[in-house]
């Protein structure tokens, strides 16, 4: 349903990741044997994606300015159990965060967070404020005030909504 253009780097990972459900059909693109094989999930696995794909949602949320959509465990507490090591490269000197074995699809939401925070990108992601949305979405506006995943369908209905109650 998104309007807006995919997050920076791999932000996206974490946008596509919460955009699994269609919270408005309840399609849940985790719920099927390929979902679960595009993102190398297991059936066993599942109850632990989902929780992650809520709270990080809750997360995206927040940054909008919104409260949670439901209980959810803190994102925190999930990414404090995200396997990742340091690296150092001897000939430059460089250093990089890379996920360290453990639950791969933690690891790899804990360091696109961690990349997001450096770059100062991790504000922007958002979760859209209508409620039968919810979708993420990378707020490009120059503010970084954007409320809804799109201006046409989901920001239209809002102000129709709120024309109408007048």
């Amino acid at each position: 349903m998104s309007g807006r253009s995919a997050a920076p780097g791999s932000l996206a990972l974490v946008q596509s990741l919460v955009n699994t459900v269609d919270v408005e059909s309840g399609a849940d693109a985790l719920g099927t044997a390929e979902g679960l094989a595009a993102w190398g999930l297991t059936a066993d696995d599942l109850p632990a994606a989902r929780a992650l794909r809520e709270s990080l949602r809750a997360a995206l949320l927040a940054h909008a300015g919104h409260p949670p959509h439901a209980r959810v465990t803190p994102l925190d507490t999930l990414l404090a159990g995200a396997p990742l090591r340091l690296t150092v490269d001897a000939g430059d000197g460089s250093a990089a965060l890379a996920p360290a074995g453990g639950a791969p699809l933690l690891s790899r939401v804990a360091l696109a967070v961690a990349e997001g925070l450096v770059a100062g990108t991790w504000q922007r992601l958002k979760a859209c404020e209508a409620a039968d949305c919810l979708w993420a979405y990378y707020d490009r506006s120059p503010a970084g005030r954007g409320r809804w995943c799109s201006m046409q369908v989901c920001g239209a209905r809002a102000k129709m909504r709120r024309y109408r109650a007048k």
